[in-house]
């Protein structure tokens, strides 16, 4: 079972991957442009608790994608050790395609089932998840 799980993760992990690459994002990357699309610009902090994510990970993509042009950081002018970050232009540029991308994901990941197997999938997946968790 484990092997079985460790196979689906890293093929879907290397699929999204290839469909990240199209468009010069890394893994990763389009959660944090997710989350600010949906919620629009956050701290730093609220960005590594609402992603559930290290804060070292979250701070190494904002600089890679602060790079890039695709988020900026900014200083909060009461607490200088406070970033804000929001998403650029170019960012903005790039929700569509990056809709487009997950939405292919999620169609191969389920290309093969049904609805009522997709509906069975996630509650197995979800269930397997708690147990694994109550472990931790």
């Amino acid at each position: 079972m484990s092997y079985a799980i460790f196979q689906l993760a890293r093929t879907h992990r290397a699929y999204a991957g290839d469909l990240l690459r199209a468009l010069d994002l890394f893994p990763g990357q389009e959660i944090m442009l997710m989350a600010l699309w949906e919620h629009g610009e956050r701290t730093q902090s609220e960005l590594v608790q609402l992603l559930a994510c290290d804060p070292s990970t979250v701070a190494k993509s904002l600089r890679r994608m602060e790079t890039a042009g695709l988020v900026t950081r900014r200083a909060l002018a009461q607490d200088r050790r406070v970033s804000i970050v929001s998403v650029t232009k170019k960012g903005r540029v790039l929700q569509r395609r990056v809709e487009t991308a997950w939405r292919a994901l999620e169609d191969a990941t389920v290309a093969s089932l049904d609805e009522a197997q997709r509906h069975t999938a996630v509650c197995l997946m979800r269930i397997i998840e708690a147990d694994v968790a109550k472990q931790r």
